[in-house]
This record gives C-alpha cells, sequence and structure tokens, in this order.
C-alpha cells in the first residue's frame, strides 16, 4: 500500500472525474460507467434496506412494536425519510464524504486526518478522538458480518410469501449464495461492478415503479414528506416512535458503506448515483409500502413482497436474491478498504493486498479478509436463521459507527478545516442528537441481539488497539539497535575500531528506508567482523500509481562516501507491479553502485525479529518484556526491553 499524502482538500476533483481519454464524450462515457459501477457495489446495502424496514418497525413480535394505524404509518414512513435525509444525504453525502485520505473514504480515513493533526492544543483531544474512530471501525467490521447475512435471508424469505413450503430451503439457500459470492471476490471490484451495476439499475427501476403503483392507490401517504408528521409522531407518541427508531435506522444502514467505499469509485459517482436513482427509488417504495400497509393493514407481514402483483412476486423474489448478494458486496468491498488503511496506521499486521484495477487504487481485495467474513457471516445465518432475528443486532453496529463518525467529522472541520465555531455548534450538535437517539433506541435491543455487534466490535478493538500498542514498543526498540545508518557506515572506514575485515562479493540488504542500520548489516559487522565488497542497502515504496516509468524506478545514494563500497538505493514501484530486485540492481551504472555488482553471486539479507517473552511489564498482563535473535552465525545477546507478543 502506497503512504499517506496531503488530504485531497474538500471540493477538489476526484479521480472518477480525471479519470478517461481526451474528449468531452470519452470523458463522459468514463464518468457513466464509473457511475454504474458504483451502483454495482456500493449501494447494495442500503438500496435494500427497503425489502425488511417497514416490516422490522410493524413486526407484532417485536419487543417495543408500533401499532398499526393512520397517524402512526404516516408518522413511521415520514421519520424513514427525514432520517435518510439527514444521516444519509446530508451527514454522509455532502458532508463526511468530503473529508478523504488519498481519496480513500470512511472512519478510518478520518483517523488519519486527526493523526496528521500536529497542533500542541489539539494533541490529546485528537488521540481521544483517534481511540474513539478505531472502535467505530471495530464496529463496522461487525457491520460487514450481519449485512451479507441479514440481506440476503431477507430476499429469500420472499420464496415463502410465493410458496410457503419454501421456508424450509431459505438457510441452505441463503449459505450457498453467500459461499459464491466470497469466491468471486478476488476478480476485483471493477469486474464485479461491471456485472453488478446493470442489475442493481433493473432493481432501483422496479423498486420504484411498484412504489409508484402503492402511492397511486392512496396518494395522501405522500403528506409525509412534511417533516410535521416525523416530528409530531416522535413528540405526541414518544414512548413508540423511540422504540421504533431501533427499527428505522434499518433504513440508513450502508451509509458508512458509502463513505468507506469512496476510494473504489470516487466521491463525486457515488453522489451522482445516490441523488440521482438510488435515493428517489428507495422513498418510493417506502411510501408505497405505506399506502399498502394502509390499504391492507395485513401485509404487514411482508409489505415490500405484497405491494406486487401476483405475477410479479417470484420475479422480484429472484431480483431482490440479487440485490442482496451487491448489498453485501458494499460492505466486504468497505471492510477491505477499512483493514488496509487500518493495516497502514499499525492498527493490524500486514495484509497482503491485491490491486485489481490499474485505474483505481483503492480497488483491492484482501484474501485474509475475505475468508474472515465468509465464515464469520455463515455462521450467523446458521445461528440466527431469519432476518427478522438478526434485525435486532444490525441497528447497534450503524449507529456507533455512524455517530463516531459525525464526531470525527466535526473535530477535522474545526480544527484543520477552520470551519467557524458557531457553525461547526449548530451542524455537530444538530446531527449529533439525531445520532444519539437512535443509539440509545438501538441499546433497549441490547438483550435480543444487539449484544452480538458489540462483542465483535469490542473484540477488534482489543486485538487493534493491542497490536498498535505493541507495535510501537517493538519499533522503538528496533530503531534503537539498529540505529543510525550513516553513523555506522562511516564506523565501517579503515581505521576505526573495531577492525572489519572486507571480504569479495555482494551483498544486498532489504531495508525499510535509509535512516537506519539493517539488523542483518550490524550483526555481520559487530559479531562476524565482515562486510561485503559491494554492499547495497534497498528500500522498496509503493508509489501511486499503477506503474512507475524505469526513468524514475531508483535513486542512489553514496550516503556520503563515494569509495567504500556501500550504498542506499530507493526503488519505486506502482501498485500494480510486482519488484524484482535482481533486474533492478542489473541496470544501475556501475559509477553509481561504486564498482560493478556481481549480481550472479549476490546473497541477499533480510532482517527477522524473533521475539520471546521477557520480564519487562510494558503491557496488558501476558505481554511483557522480550528477547531479540537475527539472521547471524552468533546469536545476539539478549534485550528485556519490553515488546508485543509479534514483530511488526
Amino acid at each position: 500500500m502506497s503512504r499517506h499524502q496531503p488530504a485531497i482538500a474538500p471540493g477538489e476533483p476526484d479521480a472518477s472525474e480525471s479519470a478517461g481519454s481526451h474528449g468531452s464524450g470519452a470523458r463522459d462515457s468514463v464518468k457513466l460507467a464509473v457511475v454504474v459501477g458504483a451502483l454495482g457495489v456500493v449501494f447494495g446495502d442500503i438500496g435494500t434496506s427497503p425489502i425488511y424496514t417497514l416490516q422490522t418497525v410493524f413486526n407484532p413480535d417485536d419487543p417495543h412494536p408500533v401499532p398499526v394505524s393512520t397517524q402512526n404509518v404516516y408518522g413511521v414512513v415520514s421519520l424513514i425519510f427525514w432520517s435518510v435525509m439527514i444521516i444519509v444525504t446530508v451527514t454522509y453525502v455532502l458532508l463526511a464524504m468530503r473529508a478523504d485520505n488519498d481519496g480513500e473514504g470512511g472512519i478510518m480515513a478520518l483517523i488519519t486526518l486527526l493523526r496528521r493533526w500536529s497542533g500542541q492544543r489539539g494533541r490529546k483531544a485528537a488521540a481521544m478522538l483517534a481511540g474513539l474512530g478505531i472502535f467505530g471501525a471495530a464496529l463496522f467490521f461487525g457491520d460487514s458480518m450481519i449485512t451479507p447475512a441479514i440481506s440476503v435471508l431477507s430476499a429469500v424469505e420472499g420464496l415463502k410469501v410465493v410458496e410457503p413450503s419454501m421456508g424450509s430451503l431459505v438457510v441452505p439457500i441463503t449459505a450457498v449464495i453467500i459461499v459464491v459470492l466470497f469466491l468471486v471476490q478476488r476478480r476485483g471490484t471493477e469486474a464485479v461492478g461491471r456485472v453488478f451495476g446493470p442489475v442493481m439499475i433493473a432493481w432501483f427501476t422496479a423498486v420504484g415503479a411498484f412504489g409508484v403503483v402503492g402511492i397511486v392507490g392512496h396518494p395522501q401517504i405522500l403528506k409525509g414528506l412534511s417533516p410535521t408528521y416525523a416530528l409530531g409522531f416522535l413528540t405526541g407518541h414518544f414512548g413508540i416512535a423511540f422504540f421504533a427508531l431501533a427499527a428505522v435506522v434499518l433504513a440508513v444502514t450502508g451509509a458508512e458503506a458509502l463513505y468507506a467505499d469512496m476510494g473504489h469509485f470516487g466521491r463525486r459517482s457515488i453522489t451522482r448515483g445516490w441523488l440521482f436513482l438510488v435515493f428517489p427509488a428507495c422513498v418510493l417504495s417506502y411510501f408505497g409500502q405505506g399506502a399498502e400497509i394502509l390499504a391492507d393493514p395485513s401485509k404487514i407481514s411482508s409489505p415490500f413482497f405484497l405491494l406486487l402483483p401476483g405475477w410479479g412476486r417470484l420475479p422480484m423474489v429472484l431480483l431482490a436474491t440479487a440485490a442482496t448478494v451487491i448489498a453485501s458486496q458494499a460492505v466486504i468491498t468497505g471492510a477491505y478498504s477499512v483493514a488496509a488503511q487500518a493495516a497502514q496506521l499499525g492498527y493490524l499486521p500486514r495484509l497482503r493486498i491485491t490491486h485489481t484495477s490499474e485505474s483505481s487504487r483503492g480497488q483491492i481485495y484482501v484474501p485474509w479478509i475475505n475468508w474472515v467474513l465468509m465464515i464469520s457471516v455463515l455462521t450467523l445465518v446458521f445461528a440466527f436463521r431469519s432476518s427478522a432475528a438478526l434485525a435486532y443486532a444490525f441497528g447497534m453496529a450503524v449507529t456507533g459507527t455512524i455517530t463516531i463518525t459525525t464526531l470525527l467529522f466535526f473535530y477535522i472541520a474545526r480544527s484543520q478545516w477552520g470551519t467557524p465555531r458557531w457553525l461547526v455548534g449548530i451542524g455537530a450538535g444538530f446531527l449529533l442528537l439525531v445520532d444519539l437517539l437512535f443509539f440509545a433506541a438501538n441499546i433497549t435491543k441490547l438483550l435480543h441481539g444487539a449484544w452480538l455487534p458489540l462483542l465483535i466490535g469490542l473484540t477488534a478493538f482489543t486485538v487493534m488497539t493491542t497490536w498498535h500498542r505493541g507495535r510501537g514498543l517493538v519499533t522503538a526498540e528496533r530503531e534503537r539497535k539498529e540505529g543510525p545508518l550513516r553513523d555506522f557506515v562511516d564506523s565501517l572506514q579503515p581505521g576505526k575500531a573495531p577492525a572489519v575485515a572486507v571480504v569479495p562479493g555482494t551483498a544486498v540488504f532489504l531495508n525499510r528506508g535509509k535512516e537506519t542500520v539493517p539488523l542483518a548489516m550490524r550483526a555481520n559487522a559487530e559479531y562476524n567482523h565482515v562486510r561485503h565488497e559491494h554492499v547495497v542497502i534497498l528500500s522498496i515504496e509503493t508509489a501511486l500509481m499503477p506503474r512507475v516509468p524505469d526513468s524514475e524506478r531508483a535513486t542512489v545514494d553514496s550516503l556520503g562516501d563515494s569509495d567504500d563500497g556501500i550504498t542506499h538505493v530507493s526503488a519505486r514501484y506502482g501498485y500494480m507491479e510486482t519488484p524484482d530486485v535482481p533486474a533492478l540492481l542489473a541496470t544501475l551504472d556501475p559509477t553509481q553502485t561504486e564498482g560493478e555488482l556481481q549480481l550472479d553471486q549476490a546473497t541477499y539479507f533480510l532482517s527477522k525479529i524473533e521475539l520471546q517473552r521477557g520480564p519487562a511489564s510494558t503491557m496488558a498482563p501476558g505481554a511483557s518484556g522480550c528477547s531479540w535473535r537475527r539472521p547471524t552465525s552468533r546469536p545476539m545477546p539478549r534485550s528485556t526491553s519490553g515488546c508485543p507478543a509479534s514483530a511488526p
């Protein structure tokens, strides 16, 4: 993964705007293709919420059911509309998505921006908020596990509406679909988006069209567009409305996925897809279902499918199943982005990341995350067995992540963008009030399943913070033992003690940079008292482009002495390239490397750290001090400096 660069300024064109060939026609076709791809990946989660949201709100088996009445139906659909407008359109699309890290979005991007804040006054606050952000990212991993399970289950459950005897097949069919979904992830987001994009266009067209059919039967339902109905429902029936919020929040699930997937398709493509297709279609569906419930209250068992005529239900079940598979895609790709950024920031170990597109650096595939998610999702499907049971657990992760995202965004807006304090106060106060209402309502479902995302979040949070703490200790100790590179090279000059013999041959030491000494090189000099005639210290950097021109591939530094045979080489590769070190070294000019390198007999060294338990108490019980062993024929003295149980 690439190194972090300054964040794109608010309003600056993103990758989706600058990509393409010359000419407005070519650019427009590229933009349209990106929007279609975004529809096939990003909006699946939030776009399939109409399947189960109203059904859950009026579910008679809910611990706090909402009675079906004209006033309540008007209030609920109004509350859904304005919740989506405030949380998705305002909080995420208009505000949060303007804060990115090299085009990457999601809560980890906000944490990166916080870490860049170096002001003395804001350092403690930024550190506390960053910790809160890590918990939000951990909750998103819980969301990534629950979303595929509830989405696919809710669609396949439509079979019970078409043919009740098929109810026993719901769980097995769901499991097969989920396995296939995770197996195709390696093909990349772009390929998946090309296939799924047209499906989602058909889905949103159908959802909106059948919503219109319901509205035509009871056009008065459009009164719910007025915020007075939502406010009247909240204030006049607060005891009912408060508990209803725990189900209403299902309408905004997927908002964080929009933000987390921003690196895959760009802010403007996601914004256009949301405003011009997804948002209108979902609103029409919610109001159409509300009208259908008013016409026949018995349809609350499955208002989405029962809104359709009999001939259209089976095709809609098939289309809904495809759409919910795509809904799962949104959070899966979001989980890839969050995990990759967490690894960059040192909150997770290094992960194998495969870039799947030459045109977008953000389109990635992370195998380890993919398989962990698949196993977790299948476990949830077989454990809960219905979307209604999972619905109680769904909202907690979503509301927690949304609240933390809002808090972090407004802190960045004030501390880094200089937004006036009064404007931040009004905006943050209003949006956080809405978020906290939803969060409080979901706490009431704690004993009914909401404990699950909290458990997942706390587990992921513990792993991430422990790794980050331990990695910091290991890095500090490693840098201390490595020491400054230029001072070490100077100590190898003739006449310096202890004497170091020069042996024929070429040695290549892979290192993280040119500030510190490779541990293997120091071990050879200090304990074997030898060094090779030609020494190359090589650092590899991943650039922010798919391929790096050969002219920009390598930079050579003599490290202050032009005739000691020791040089440092910085190699740059694009994120789509596989480094070939011998081929790179063969292209170097012998005058740059202080002599011709004997690459056919070169020895390559990679410093490796093996940690052992030690007596120092630098972390929580169970992880204390450690000792070091380096790649040398003579064991190194053991250190008792504190460090975690594994190396970075």
